[in-house]
C-alpha cells in the first residue's frame, strides 16, 4: 500500500492494454495507474480520500491515450502498488512497494 497526494493533483485511469495483456497471458498485472507529477505508480485498488471529479474527454485524450480517468488533489492510497522501469532493452522490471 502505498500513499499519495497532499496538494498535488493526481489521475487515476484504468489501463486497457493490460487488462488485454492479462486475459491473453493468464496474469494479474495491477491495471489502474496512478498519475502524479512525472511518477506513474500501479495497483489493483485505489482510495481517494476526498473529493474527485471523473473526466470524459474523447478529443483531447492523456498522454497515454486515456479517454476517461479520475482527477483529485486528495490524499490516495494504492492497494497492491507496483512501479515499472524501463531498462535500457525497453523490457520492464516489476518493484513492489512496501506500505507507506
Amino acid at each position: 500500500m502505498e500513499k499519495v497526494g497532499l496538494a498535488m493533483k493526481t489521475i487515476v485511469h484504468v489501463n486497457q492494454h493490460v487488462i488485454k495483456s492479462n486475459n491473453k497471458h493468464g496474469k494479474k498485472d495491477p491495471v489502474l495507474t496512478v498519475k502524479q507529477g512525472s511518477k506513474n505508480t500501479y495497483g489493483h485498488e485505489v482510495i481517494i480520500d476526498g473529493p474527485s471529479k471523473v473526466v470524459y474527454s474523447p478529443d483531447k485524450p492523456l498522454s497515454c491515450g486515456a479517454r476517461v480517468w479520475i482527477e483529485t488533489e486528495s490524499n490516495v492510497t494504492i492497494i497492491g502498488a507496483q512501479k515499472y522501469e524501463r531498462s535500457k532493452k525497453k523490457t520492464l522490471i516489476t518493484n513492489t512497494l512496501d506500505a507507506v
